[in-house]
C-alpha cells in the first residue's frame, strides 16, 4: 500500500539516494532529474576537490610561514654576526689611528727632554674636562686628539727654545713662538680626520679676555675644545717651568689656574677641571690590574696603563690588547737593555 511506499522512499532518502522517482514517469521529467542528479555529483565533487585544495594550501602555508621564521631568524643572526664584526674591525681602525697619534705626538717631545710626558698628561686632562662639561663623544675625540698634537708647530723650533719659559722670551723670539699654534693646524691640514683638532690647536693659546694669540679670539669665539686644551696645557706647563720662570707645585698650579678665570680661562671651564681634579680617584671602579714583566704576559691581556720606556717614550698606549706578534717585539725590544713593566687586565669576553 501507500503506507509502504512511502517507508520506501523515506529510507531511499536518508541513504543520499538523489531522488525515487516512482511508475509511471514522464521521459521528460526522468530526463530533468537525471541531468539534475549528474549537476548535483559535480558540484559536490568541485566542493570536496576544493576543500582538499584549500586544506593542502593551508598546510604549505604553515610549513612556508614556519620556513620564512627560520630563515628570516638565520638572516638576523648572520647580520648581527655581521655588525659585530663591522665594529670591532672599527674599532680596531679607531684605536690603530689613536696609537698612531699618539706615538707621532711622542716622536715630537722627544726632541723636547725634560718636556716628555707633557702631550699625554694635557690629552688626558683635556678628555676628562670635556667629558665632565657633557660634550659628545666625536667631540671629545677631537679634543684629545689635538690636545696631543698641540705642539707639532715646534717642530722646527731651535733646542734651545723649546724649553725656555715663555715669559723670558725676547721680541724675537716670542714672534716665532705665537705663530706656532697656526704652523700646526697648517701641518695637519692633508689629513681630513685631523681637520677639526686642528681648528683647536690653532686656538690653544687664546685667552678668554681676548689677550692670546694668534688670532686675539675673545669668550665664545674661541672653540669650547680649545678653551678647555689652554686650561690644561697652562696647568702643566706652570708645572714644568716652561710659562714662568719658576716651576710650581701642584696645589700652586690649581691656585694659578683659578685666579685665571674669567681671564686667562673660561670661568666654565675652570669649575670643570675643579671637578675633575676633586674627583680623579672616583672616575671609575679599580680594575684587578697587575703590573708584569714580559715574561708574564699572555695574549688577551689589555694595558690598564700606556706602556713607555724609561726615558718617557710611549711605545703602546693604554688599553691596547696584546697578541702573540705584540709579546714578541716587546721582549725583542728589552734585549736592547730597557727592562719594561707591563700594567695589565683581562677582559671578560661578552657572553652570547
Amino acid at each position: 500500500g501507500y503506507a509502504e511506499i512511502d517507508a520506501t522512499i523515506d529510507a531511499i532518502n536518508k541513504g543520499h539516494i538523489y531522488r525515487y522517482v516512482s511508475k509511471p514517469w514522464e521521459d521528460n521529467d526522468i530526463t530533468l532529474t537525471i541531468r539534475h542528479a549528474l549537476h548535483q555529483k559535480q558540484l559536490e565533487r568541485d566542493k570536496q576537490r576544493l576543500e582538499e585544495l584549500t586544506y593542502r594550501q593551508n598546510e604549505e602555508l604553515k610549513e612556508l610561514n614556519a620556513s620564512l621564521e627560520t630563515k628570516v631568524s638565520a638572516r638576523t643572526e648572520e647580520l648581527r654576526q655581521t655588525m659585530g664584526f663591522l665594529e670591532a674591525a672599527h674599532e680596531k681602525l679607531k684605536q690603530g689611528f689613536i696609537t698612531s697619534i699618539r706615538v707621532f705626538s711622542n716622536l715630537v717631545e722627544m726632541r723636547e727632554g725634560g718636556m716628555a710626558g707633557h702631550s699625554r698628561r694635557v690629552a688626558e686632562l683635556s678628555r676628562a674636562i670635556a667629558w665632565q662639561m657633557g660634550m659628545k663623544e666625536a667631540d671629545v675625540q677631537d679634543v684629545f686628539l689635538a690636545a696631543l698634537l698641540h705642539d707639532v708647530g715646534k717642530i722646527g723650533f731651535p733646542d734651545y727654545l723649546l724649553e725656555k719659559p715663555f715669559s723670558t722670551l725676547t721680541a724675537e723670539e716670542r714672534g716665532a713662538v705665537i705663530k706656532h699654534p697656526a704652523k700646526g693646524q697648517t701641518a695637519l691640514m692633508a689629513l681630513e680626520p685631523l681637520h677639526n683638532a686642528g681648528k683647536l690647536i690653532r686656538s690653544h693659546h687664546e685667552h678668554f679676555d681676548g689677550s692670546g694669540y694668534p688670532d686675539g679670539l675673545a669668550g665664545l669665539e674661541i672653540p669650547l675644545g680649545a678653551r678647555i686644551i689652554a686650561l690644561a696645557n697652562e696647568y702643566d706647563s706652570v708645572q714644568l717651568g716652561t710659562l714662568l720662570s719658576k716651576h710650581l707645585k701642584q696645589a700652586d698650579a690649581m691656585l694659578f689656574i683659578q685666579d685665571g678665570r674669567g681671564r686667562r680661562y673660561d670661568s666654565a671651564v675652570v669649575d670643570a677641571f675643579i671637578a675633575v681634579m676633586g674627583a680623579n680617584t672616583e672616575t671609575a671602579p679599580a680594575r684587578p690590574e697587575q703590573a708584569l714583566h714580559s715574561e708574564q704576559i699572555r695574549p688577551g691581556m689589555v694595558l690598564s696603563r700606556d706602556l713607555m720606556t724609561k726615558q718617557g717614550e710611549l711605545l703602546l698606549s693604554k688599553d691596547y690588547r696584546l697578541d702573540e706578534l705584540l709579546i714578541g717585539q716587546i721582549r725583542n725590544f728589552e734585549q736592547l737593555g730597557d727592562k719594561l713593566t707591563l700594567y695589565v687586565y683581562e677582559k671578560k669576553q661578552a657572553q652570547a
